[in-house]
């Protein structure tokens, strides 16, 4: 029969979250569950009831309950389509959460996982939210959205309010978006700007924006700040990519129209026959919302960072750059 564990808290876990000290020891626990069990006084610190945003430290003892997983051998696997196809939504959320309050979630969506529905889109983010409807029965709202294929930060509303009062944000350019971008090539100069205007046009392979021209109907203007991080020779380079305005595929476009399209990019890498993709480097898009910045509508600045998605950590590792260097 399970039994009940007295956990101590170590010294390198000082000031974690416990619903976060709960996901690296007993990474099948679904958040639901835990909140389930916090409520019902279950889980105990020091003895005392606590809360998923309770924040523990060094000597602190954990009252675990017979949760029905096994302990954590080691750290859960990365998400992705695959790691992802068995699990409840509840519990993929939950691995992807970065961080919570009473007003926002904020996400590390993993590449491949659409936000919202679409033709031949059977998950996403937007339906698995459903999963953690409130008490009141409100769903976490959408507020912004990421391409399929781009990883990590994605803000959600916990509240109407909150939702209008995030929407509000992005719509009046409060919000900092900082990107990650492994791109063919060397800009030059090293740091710029890139302002076009873009157009949706129809294709046999779906939708796709064009750079157009200013007046050309349906055309929006767009305006990009990049700049070069490392590089490989002349051949590759690690671009930091920040988008003032927030146009359908703005960055790939934009990375595409100064002629150093995204690795992995399959609307706009376009090469002649001779290229060949590097060995080593999965033929997937190497974009990543880095980080965020955006008034929290429960006051203070929500300041999120996303680690990267395996494929990128896996080029990044073979070009010898180090994301240590940046600092965030």
């Amino acid at each position: 029969m399970a039994q009940v564990e007295q956990k101590k808290v170590e010294e390198d876990e000082a000031g974690l979250r416990l619903d976060r000290w709960f996901k690296i020891h007993y990474p099948g626990l679904g958040f639901g569950h835990l909140q389930k069990l916090l409520r019902s006084g279950q889980v105990r610190v020091d003895g005392g009831r606590a809360k998923t945003d309770t924040r523990i430290q060094p000597g602190q003892t954990i009252r675990v309950p017979p949760v029905g997983v096994d302990a954590a051998r080691g750290a859960p696997l990365p998400l992705t389509p695959n790691t992802m196809r068995d699990k409840r939504d509840g519990d993929v959320l939950a691995q992807m959460l970065l961080y919570e309050d009473e007003k926002v979630y904020v996400f590390n969506k993993p590449a491949g996982l659409a936000v919202q529905g679409g033709s031949g889109v059977n998950r996403h983010v937007d339906s698995m939210l459903e999963a953690w409807r409130n008490r009141k029965g409100e769903k976490p709202r959408l507020v912004h959205r990421l391409d399929r294929d781009t990883s990590g930060v994605l803000v959600v509303a916990r509240t109407r309010g909150a939702a209008t009062a995030l929407t509000k944000a992005f719509r009046e350019r409060d919000t900092q978006k900082t990107y990650w971008a492994i791109v063919k090539g060397v800009p030059a100069p090293h740091e710029g700007r890139i302002s076009t205007y873009l157009v949706r046009e129809q294709t046999p392979d779906g939708d796709r924006m064009r750079v157009a021209r200013h007046g050309d109907e349906g055309a929006d203007h767009a305006l990009s700040h990049y700049r070069v991080i490392d590089q490989v020779a002349q051949n590759f380079c690690w671009l930091e990519m920040e988008p003032y305005t927030g146009r359908t595929h703005q960055l790939r476009v934009h990375a595409a129209h100064i002629g150093h399209p995204i690795l992995g990019d399959p609307k706009y890498f376009e090469h002649d026959t001779n290229w060949d993709f590097p060995g080593g480097v999965q033929n997937r898009l190497h974009l990543h919302a880095r980080r965020i910045r955006i008034p929290n509508p429960a006051g203070g600045m929500i300041d999120q960072v996303a680690p990267l998605p395996p494929h990128m950590v896996q080029t990044f590792n073979l070009f010898g750059f180090d994301e240590a260097e940046m600092g965030d």
